[in-house]
Formats: structure tokens, C-alpha cells, sequence
């Protein structure tokens, strides 16, 4: 080439090209621009069009050799205008092949765009879309292409921030987990064109990455990114608050929600605030006074909001309602106090569900009314099971033998697994394995019921209770003509629910008196196991400088359980016995909670030298192992231990229970009591 510029006369070369191309018929299209080249050899774009088609052809490298060819024979002046020039007809045959979904041509072409010029940020972006819906981006690529330093370096190029909020989101969305999406996200924070953009993606991501994933330190550090921009947003930092619990930083968690409540204005934001406040302290434990007079800031609240009766809080401040009442129990045995205020509190929960989804409790109401009784009695009964914890949780552990021995001629069981785990989890996989119809499902409460009522159930039943918003919000839209609270706690008080299933022990022979469920009390358990996996023990007494004569008392129980009074009557137990040792373990805050447990036993006058402390153990099966190194299990109230009471019995070990009046105070009672235990039940203090 000699005059190196593109034909100005009219191009009928480029017009026969372009039919060519739009008909996929490029090795016709290649002879074309050779032909051409031949014409009019001073004319660059022919050239390009020609690697071009040779590179839709998979001819990578003739492409660019005739690129680069041509390019040698530019001026230092021409370079850059050629060079866009390339990048133009590279780019509008890469947008014409993503319409076309040739996702895989795309990408390959603007590949070579970014060989081209690598801080050509909206093209970068563009490859890392094609590579997410190509199932080939793996998180790395954002350092190794530069994107993240560009975004930083804020690029003179008109940046497409639409398209760049696109990618991040798609990005959280397939790699959340990855180190380099929280870079992306901090460096995309000066290219949100408003704060509602920014929260909704950001704050999805993290429920995501906290709650499903079950990372809640990289998800709290998400919404971090997030504050940076709004300090008073309400709900990033209720969830803030949860993940840094969650994840055992308890004194930022607690502090967090302290910042929530003094900008709550609203008494359901205020109600939710003081909640997370004191499910910090009991959580970390050994907060006993700040335990107790948030407790009566909380109940304080819920009365005014009783008294209130709004019937028109927003979707968000509905749901939170219930959970706020799950502490109550674990600091007093008081059901005929606690279960009024529940039933209220809920029965105010029903009612704003039913305004902000009228449409849908209306409709299920309405569809129950039309269906007529079924003509055949004794037809197959579809059963379902509505839990976020059918997995490796202490519910999952145990409601699988019933899965296991359902009487599948009598009835077909539908698992509705709430916000499913994307881990690898055996347990859960197990649930899906033995349900006739499995459902992974999210967290939108909606759409959950909807799907029960499509499939017709006869029998829902909740494993949650008021643990989980989400199950509450299904419960309460009643898609099943009947509906049950079974094993995962007390009953939720919801008026769509229509029994709870208990024993002949687990509840007082009053308690109907105080439930709005009709009580189903089956005749010997209410739950019964065939069995837990034991692994190998990690504890030895040699380790522990125990001596091999000592009589070894342990709980095992999160910081939510420990109640003083209780330690106070496990430290008389270990005074009384000579020689004797206790273990602690459970989740909580190390420091604060070992401080709880030494200053009782010095106002006891126990050595503190008596007390271990355990680190937690990765797996149940080893925990369940280290048990036996126990000769007695002290139990907890008011609130008893579940699971563990069960293990234990499994083991053979001797377990300590105080009765009380309420559900969470009767477990141990009722699960020794149907294996035939009577001694180490107690009535009273003493």
C-alpha cells in the first residue's frame, strides 16, 4: 500500500461484503476482499475485513497476520486511526454474532479486540459477559485482563456504566465467593448512577453469600462497600449486624445493631433493631445484665406494637416480626405469660401478610372453599415439608428417619428445601434423594407457597416455626388445606396453622389452654431416631491434664443457653463432687463467655482449674465422638438441649435435666422419659 486510506468513492466491495456475512457464507466473502485488496490495495479496511473472515473461518492466525501485515505498512500517524478502525469492524461483527447468540464467535472476536487494545474497558467487559454465559469465567480473569485497575484509574474512554453494573451483577452472581468480585465491587462503587442501583445489587449478593453460602464474613463485607456510600440504610445494617454475628464477630455485630435501632424510627424497625441487639449478646454470651434489660426493652416494644395494631407495615418489617419473640424462651420459663404474647404478635403478622399479599390469600382461601371432598378416602395423601434445614443442621440429624420410613403406599412426600445450599452437603442431598419430589428453592416466600399449592398438598408441614421469615410468610398464606408445626421448635402461633404435634411429656397437660393449634399429641414420642454416625474422638483426658480417676461432667451448648442460674447449679454439682472437672463447649464468644463461667464458679467457690473450655469441631460425627469422654452431660434451662440430649442417650450417657413448664424446657424430659429413664430428672433447683 502506498495512499494508506479507505476507498471514499461508494464501496460496493463493503456492501457485497456485508451480504456475504449476514448469509454466513464468509469463504465467499474472503475472495471477495482479496479481490479487493487486488482492486484497491490502498484501501485498509479491506484488509481488515479480510482477517476478519478468515478468522470466522477459525483461521486465527492468517488473521492476523494479514492484520498485522497491513499494519506494517502504516505511518506512525496512521497507526492509531487504523487501529480504530480495526477495533470498529471487530466490534460491530462481534455485537451482530451475540445477537445472532453465537456466543462462542463473540467471544473469540473480541478476544482479539482486547489483544488490540487491552484498556478497551467496555470490550473487556464485554468478554467477561460472553465468558459468564459461556461457562468459562472463573473470577481471575479481572486481575489478569486489568479491569480492576482500569475502573480504578476511572478511564478517559466513555465508560458504559450500564453495561459494567450488568457484568457485576453476573459476576456476584457466578463467582460470589471469589476475592476479586469484592474488588470489582469497591472499584464499580464511583459508577453507580444512584444509591437504589448500588443496593440492588449489592445487598441481594450478600444475602446470597451470607445465607446460602454460608460465608457471612465476605458477605458483610459486601454491604461494608455498600455503607461507604449510605451510613443509615436500615436494612443493610440489619443484615450487617446478622452477618458479623454470624460469623463470631460478635462485638461489631452487637454495635451494628445498636447504630440500627438509633435510626430506626418506625416501632416494627425499632422492634427488629432491639432484637438483633440482644441475639448479639446472647449469642457471644456472658452478657448477662445487657441480656436481661434488652430482654425488657424488647418486650416493651412488642406490648406498644401490640397495642398499636398496624395493619399496613411494609413487606419487610412484616416478616420481622416473629423472629424478635425466639430469645424469650431461652432467658424464662414462662409459657403462660410467653405464649399469649407469641399468639398476638403472630396473629398481627397474619394480618399484614393478608394486606400486602391479599391476592394470594384470598385466592388459596377461595380455591379451598371450591374443592369438593375427594370420592376415594383412602387415596394416596400428599405430604409436604417446608424447612431451611433439611441439611447438615440439627433438625436435618434428625427428622430423616421419618423420610426413611414414610409408608409410601399411604403417602407421597414433597420436600421444600427453603433457601437450598449450593455446598456440598450430603444430609441435604440425602433429602432430596429419598422425597418423591424435591424442590431447591430461594427465599421468596411467594413464590414457595405458590408451588405447594400447585402441587396440591393435603398435610404441610413446617419444621420451622419462627426461626425462619420465610416459612412463617408460607405458613401464614395457607396453601395447604392443612397445616402443621412439627420438631423444629415451639409453634409459631400463626392462625393458618392448624396443629402442633407434641407428646404425652413435651407439654404440660394445661397447654392447650395457651396454644391456638389443637395440640396433636402422639402416644409415646413426638420424635424418635434410629441412630446417629460417630466418628473418632479428638479428645483424650491426658489432653485435657485430666486424671483418668476424675468424674467428667460436660455441656455442650451455644452461648444462647446459658442461662447463670443454670451455671450456678452445674458449679454446686461440681463443687459437691470431689475430684470432678467440667467441659464446656458451644458456639459463642470465647473470651466473654469463659469469663461468664469463671466468675460464677469463684462466687461458688470452684477453682477455676476444674473448668475446660473446647475449641468447636469441624464435624458432628467427631463431636458426637468426643462426647464420651463425658461421665455425665449437664443439660441446660430453661431452654434444654435437643439434639445433643439425643446423641447422648445414643451413647449411653448419663444426661442431668431440669424440667420446666414450656416446650424448650421439656425436650430432655420427654426424650429420656420414652427410653426409660427416670434418674437425673429433676423438678426443682434442688
Amino acid at each position: 500500500m502506498t495512499a494508506k486510506a479507505s476507498s471514499t468513492v461508494p464501496n460496493t466491495w463493503q456492501q457485497q461484503g456485508a451480504q456475504l456475512i449476514s448469509q454466513g457464507n464468509y469463504w465467499e466473502a474472503a475472495n471477495l476482499y482479496e479481490q479487493a485488496i487486488t482492486a484497491e490495495p490502498n484501501v485498509s479496511s479491506h484488509y481488515w475485513y479480510l482477517g476478519l473472515m478468515l478468522l470466522l473461518q477459525e483461521q486465527e492466525a492468517e488473521a492476523q497476520t494479514t492484520w498485522l501485515l497491513a499494519m506494517a505498512e502504516a505511518s506512525p500517524e496512521e497507526i492509531e486511526p487504523w487501529t480504530r478502525e480495526l477495533i470498529q469492524i471487530l466490534q460491530t461483527e462481534a455485537t451482530r454474532q451475540q445477537a445472532l447468540k453465537n456466543y462462542t464467535i463473540a467471544w473469540v472476536i473480541r478476544q482479539h479486540i482486547r489483544e488490540i487494545d487491552p484498556n478497551y474497558v467496555n470490550n473487556l467487559l464485554q468478554v467477561i459477559e460472553l465468558a459468564i454465559k459461556l461457562e468459562q469465567f472463573a473470577g481471575d480473569e479481572l486481575t489478569e485482563w486489568g479491569v480492576i485497575n482500569l475502573l480504578k484509574a476511572k478511564p478517559t474512554v466513555d465508560l458504559n456504566s450500564e453495561l459494567l453494573l450488568q457484568v457485576l451483577e453476573k459476576v456476584l452472581d457466578t463467582t460470589p465467593l471469589h476475592p476479586t468480585s469484592l474488588a470489582l465491587a469497591e472499584a464499580c462503587l464511583p459508577y453507580f448512577p444512584h444509591l437504589h442501583a448500588c443496593l440492588c445489587i449489592l445487598l441481594p449478593a450478600s444475602i446470597k453469600i451470607g445465607y446460602t453460602f454460608k460465608q457471612p464474613a465476605i458477605a458483610a463485607a459486601f454491604l461494608e462497600l455498600y455503607l461507604r456510600l449510605d451510613t443509615q440504610n436500615l436494612e443493610v445494617l440489619r443484615h450487617l449486624s446478622a452477618f458479623y454475628q454470624n460469623s463470631g464477630n460478635y462485638a461489631q455485630g452487637i454495635e451494628t445493631a445498636k447504630l440500627c435501632y438509633s435510626y430506626s424510627q418506625d416501632l416494627a424497625d425499632q422492634v427488629a433493631a432491639i432484637h438483633l441487639v440482644l441475639r448479639g449478646l446472647m449469642n457471644a454470651g456472658g452478657y448477662w445484665e445487657q441480656v436481661c434489660s434488652t430482654c425488657q426493652d424488647l418486650e416493651f416494644l412488642l406490648q406498644k406494637l401490640i397495642r398499636a395494631q398496624p395493619h399496613q407495615l411494609k413487606e419487610t418489617q412484616t416478616l420481622r416480626l416473629l423472629t424478635p419473640l425466639f430469645s424469650l424462651p431461652h432467658l424464662k420459663d414462662e409459657p403462660t405469660q410467653f405464649r399469649p404474647l407469641l399468639n398476638q404478635v403472630a396473629k398481627l403478622f397474619q394480618a399484614n401478610l393478608q394486606a400486602y399479599a391479599q391476592k394470594h390469600t384470598e385466592w388459596y382461601s377461595q380455591q379451598r372453599v371450591k374443592v369438593p371432598k375427594s370420592e376415594n378416602p383412602v387415596r394416596v395423601l400428599k405430604i409436604g415439608y417446608l424447612s431451611h434445614c433439611l441439611r447438615r443442621h440439627s433438625v436435618g440429624w434428625l427428622a430423616r428417619w421419618l423420610f426413611k420410613y414414610h409408608d409410601r403406599d399411604r403417602f407421597q412426600i414433597y420436600a421444600y428445601l427453603v433457601d437450598y445450599k449450593l455446598i456440598n452437603d450430603q444430609l441435604q442431598a440425602l433429602y432430596v434423594k429419598q422425597a418423591d419430589n424435591a424442590y431447591k428453592l430461594g427465599i421468596d416466600g411467594l413464590k414457595i407457597a405458590e408451588q405447594i399449592y400447585q402441587d396440591e398438598i393435603d398435610i404441610l408441614i413446617d419444621l420451622d416455626s419462627i426461626t425462619l421469615d420465610i416459612s412463617s410468610e408460607v405458613m401464614a398464606l395457607k396453601p395447604a388445606p392443612v397445616q402443621v408445626t412439627w420438631l423444629g421448635w415451639d409453634a409459631s402461633g400463626i392462625p393458618g396453622i392448624d396443629y402442633f404435634i407434641a407428646d404425652p411429656y413435651v407439654l404440660p397437660d394445661s397447654a392447650q389452654d395457651y396454644y391456638t393449634e389443637k395440640i396433636w399429641r402422639l402416644p409415646q414420642t413426638y420424635i424418635a431416631v434410629d441412630g446417629f454416625e460417630i466418628g473418632v474422638p479428638t479428645l483424650r483426658r491426658e489432653q485435657l491434664d485430666i486424671p483418668q480417676d476424675a468424674v467428667v461432667y460436660l455441656s455442650a451448648q451455644r452461648g444462647y443457653k446459658r442461662h447463670p442460674e443454670t451455671t450456678r447449679w452445674q458449679m454446686q454439682i461440681l463443687k459437691a463432687v470431689p475430684n470432678s472437672y467440667f467441659l464446656i463447649k458451644g458456639k459463642s464468644e470465647q473470651a466473654s463467655i469463659k469469663n461468664f463461667f469463671e466468675e460464677i464458679a469463684q462466687e461458688e467457690g470452684v477453682e477455676c482449674d476444674r473448668l475446660r473450655f473446647l475449641p468447636e469441631v469441624a464435624l458432628e460425627a467427631t463431636h458426637r465422638a468426643n462426647l464420651a469422654i463425658a461421665d455425665v452431660i449437664l443439660d441446660t434451662y430453661p431452654y434444654n438441649g435437643a439434639t445433643t440430649t439425643l446423641e447422648a442417650l445414643w451413647m449411653g450417657i448419663p444426661l442431668v435435666t431440669r424440667v420446666g413448664e414450656q416446650f424448650a424446657a421439656r425436650n430432655s424430659y420427654t426424650m429420656m422419659m420414652n427410653v426409660g429413664v427416670t434418674e437425673g430428672i429433676a423438678w426443682t433447683d434442688e
